[in-house]
């Protein structure tokens, strides 16, 4: 097998070298301030409104996307896009995406493990979007938990997105908007402290060398307890260079250079209450272990404190090193038409071990105990992408075209391993055991329940597994496509797209210990079409009502384990030509309005997804596909100023689904439909709401708030012993409310107070298939001084 870095000097290079020779080969225009979309002659990044003489930081409003692939404003685009602005994140107080993602109604975010991944992890409209993450366009695969220190905006496209973006995006995706080189000269900095020993700094350097030269820096140190978990730490650090060469156009040269590395003492999470085996016959939804008395099989007492810590703190730990190269060219050929070319080359580690309290021996029903499981891996993803896009406008005939086409090149690889205690030997970890006490097993595996020892003495030595131990995959695509918003009228509009993908993967399983067996490869390609269409009517120039659909398409081996990967090929027992494709559709009907003289915009939208070929296990013991869900609902959005004095953004989604056909299971040696058929699709909550506002209470004081509401969110379900046992388990809905003052001080210093989950709610922002949901953060209260020069 090729590795990714051998690749780079021969199909990156000449990639580089085509787009290079494209960009530069074009006749000069004299013109000082290109178009950055191709209707546009400003850029709007989140909520700044960039342009030759002002810059504009009040508003929560954006007029259209970052990225060259939108040809149409977001009120003429017919699909549901909410824009999370560099302004909102500040307001907030959103340091990561995770973070930011509160803020759009409809994602939820899913809990990791060892087979999936610890990192960021959202689920947009019912899909695992964490293979649907983008930088500038470009996809960043890689499983870690992303910051926001050099991002201007956060763009979340809703409904299947593949033919934007190629394998995956069934549900919809998210693309991040870097900071880079402008034309104004300036220097930003945050400090910040709070609650549980808060610490973050930041600062942002912008700086013209001359008209053509520009350089950037954003810099962030973050240090930080949790409230309300004991012992649970994060800290990282990271930088983002940049060098734009041609600042005034029409062609420029982009070098940026992003870096980051955290490390952190995990939080476990806390267990479900009861495994399916110990329920009664029926259906059960579980729920994980509150701080209120339960009471167990056996009548003793459980009751854990609200910052009951699970792991061991001398043992637990995750570290992540990001680092990522973009060379980005463009030219502006003509007024209307644009080439850009991006290169990028991006590297993650990841590695971690981390106690899960492991529920599947029923030890906390049984006995009041906990069975403290080692989930571990370490991995590294690399990745090679090389894009270049023409974008423009034209007429033929009476007929007015906004187009972007383009053509991509994208390598991927990773490698996955374990830790063990023994690495060359391979003796793992214990994990899931009973524990008929809390001192049952030794080596501090059994913990009680109610008041466990994060200090245990573990003895073992934690050791990465040997090479062999470890499951290798990559994959490649070459892809085309093209876009067109065509205006036939002053009152109707079509928008059209289509995508074709070369997708092939290659992948091979961890070998068994003791790891001196040959590996053996597996090798899948798969040639993917997708499509975009809408129509779209104008009864005013500020409104549109629009109908539209997209598809998605879902390669085997797409997910590389970084995600939830059903359709994986690194599997010794499968043969890679027995997948299939999993496909996805979405329609989507709705209208968009720029109201109070374009200051607000507002949204409606209704949509279905349905997706089809989901893998499930055969009564053979093979693959089917006979996997088949569908999500409906409809959505509300809103996002700018009402008044001068009054800035909004948020919404509403309602969300239906159902798993129609999960397959079959073994329970007990009996074939039954699988246990997840005709129940609400996992991590899709039925309601969703979140609202941010401020106001301006004097030109110099502005207050603020935050309400978020999540429904139910189900984490998975299971049979027990007979089909006559189901087990749900869930996180319970909860209101988190957040407030924010500032003040500001003179032109240059302002003050902020971030008062996060005011009411100091006990809740869970993620449920695991089983085991464990994630617990919130509590109250936390930060101040942060920021200065602008």
């Amino acid at each position: 097998m090729q590795t990714l870095r051998s690749r780079i000097a021969s199909q990156g290079a000449s990639s580089l070298a085509l787009g290079c020779f494209s960009l530069l080969a074009q006749p000069a225009v004299a013109q000082t301030t290109p178009p950055a979309t191709p209707d546009s002659g400003q850029a709007n990044l989140g909520g700044f409104t960039v342009s030759d003489t002002a810059v504009d930081e009040g508003s929560y409003k954006v007029e259209r996307q970052a990225s060259p692939k939108a040809t149409a404003d977001l009120v003429d685009t017919p699909r549901s896009i909410t824009v999370v602005s560099r302004q909102l994140l500040d307001d907030t107080n959103s340091t990561t995406l995770a973070e930011a993602l509160r803020n759009v109604p409809g994602i939820t975010l899913g809990a990791g493990e060892g087979g999936n991944p610890l990192g960021d992890r959202p689920f947009i409209r019912g899909s695992d979007s964490s293979n649907s993450i983008y930088l500038d366009g470009v996809r960043d695969i890689a499983a870690s938990s992303r910051e926001t220190f050099a991002l201007e905006a956060i763009e979340v496209t809703k409904g299947s997105d593949g033919v934007t973006n190629g394998s995956g995006n069934a549900g919809g995706s998210i693309n991040m908007v870097s900071k880079a080189p402008e034309k104004r000269r300036f220097v930003a900095g945050d400090a910040a402290y709070g609650s549980a020993d808060y610490k973050r700094f930041t600062v942002d350097v912008n700086q013209p060398i001359n008209d053509f030269v520009g350089v950037r820096v954003a810099g962030m140190y973050h240090d930080q307890g949790v409230a309300g978990r004991d012992y649970v730490w994060q800290r990282r650090w990271g930088i983002a260079p940049s060098i734009k060469f041609g600042l005034n156009g029409p062609t420029s040269l982009t070098l940026d250079w992003y870096h980051m590395q955290s490390s952190e003492l995990p939080d476990q999470g806390i267990p479900y209450t009861r495994i399916a085996s110990s329920l009664p016959a029926g259906y059960t939804e579980v729920a994980p272990l509150g701080t209120g008395a339960f009471t167990t099989a056996s009548g003793s007492t459980v009751q854990r404190s609200r910052g009951t810590f699970y792991g061991l703190v001398n043992r637990d730990f995750r570290t992540t090193n990001n680092d990522s190269f973009t060379a980005r060219f463009e030219h502006q050929i003509s007024k209307d038409l644009t080439i850009r070319n991006t290169l990028r080359y991006s590297s993650t580690e990841q590695d971690y071990l981390w106690t899960q309290p492991d529920d599947s021996r029923g030890n906390l029903y049984l006995y009041g105990t906990v069975s403290r499981r080692a989930n571990s891996r370490y991995s590294t993803q690399n990745g090679l992408v090389d894009q270049i896009d023409l974008y423009g406008k034209f007429n033929t005939g009476g007929l007015k075209h906004s187009l972007a086409a383009g053509l991509e090149y994208n390598a991927q690889d990773s490698a996955i391993g374990n830790y063990f205690s023994n690495g060359v030997a391979g003796t793992a970890i214990a994990s899931a055991v009973a524990c008929a006490s809390a001192t049952s097993v030794g080596n501090a595996i059994c913990t009680s329940a109610s008041t466990p020892n994060a200090y245990d003495v573990w003895t073992g030595v934690v050791e990465k597994g040997p090479a062999n131990s470890r499951t290798l995959a990559d994959w490649t695509t070459l892809s085309a496509y093209v876009f067109d918003t065509i205006t036939l009228s002053n009152k109707w509009m079509v928008n059209l797209g289509g995508r074709y993908d070369r997708f092939v993967t290659h992948a091979s399983a961890a070998v068994a210990a003791p790891f001196t067996t040959n590996r053996t490869w597996q090798r899948r390609k798969d040639d993917l079409f997708t499509y975009q269409a809408g129509l779209v009517y104008k009864p005013s120039a500020n409104g549109s009502i629009y109908v539209s659909t997209s598809t998605s398409a879902i390669a085997p081996g797409t997910f590389l384990a970084q995600g939830l990967e059903d359709n994986a090929v690194a599997s010794a027992t499968i043969d890679p030509n027995s997948l299939k494709v999993q496909k996805t559709t979405s329609y989507e009907a709705g209208t968009k309005w720029n109201l109070f003289g374009d200051a607000l915009a507002v949204n409606l939208a209704v949509f279905q997804t349905r997706t089809t070929n989901a893998r499930v296990t055969s009564d053979n013991g093979g693959v089917a596909f006979i996997g088949d869900k569908r999500v409906r609902g409809i959505e509300l959005g809103i996002s700018g100023n009402v008044t001068e004095k009054w800035a909004l953004s948020g919404g509403y989604t309602h969300m239906p689904s159902v798993m129609l056909n999960g397959g079959y299971a073994s329970v007990g040696g009996v074939y039954v439909p699988a246990v997840t058929t005709g129940k609400r699709v996992a991590n899709t909550p039925l309601d969703s709401l979140t609202v941010n506002t401020t106001y301006k209470v004097t030109p110099k004081f502005t207050l603020g708030g935050s309400a978020i509401y999540m429904g139910k969110v189900y984490g998975g379900y299971g049979y027990g012993s007979t089909a006559a046992t189901v087990r749900a388990v869930y996180a319970p809905s909860y209101w988190r409310f957040d407030a924010n003052a500032a003040y500001k001080i003179n032109d240059h210093a302002s003050l902020r107070v971030n008062a996060l989950n005011l009411t100091n709610k006990l809740y869970y922002d993620s449920a695991f298939t089983s085991h464990y949901a994630h617990q919130a953060a509590g109250r936390t209260v930060i101040a942060t001084l920021s200065l602008k020069y």
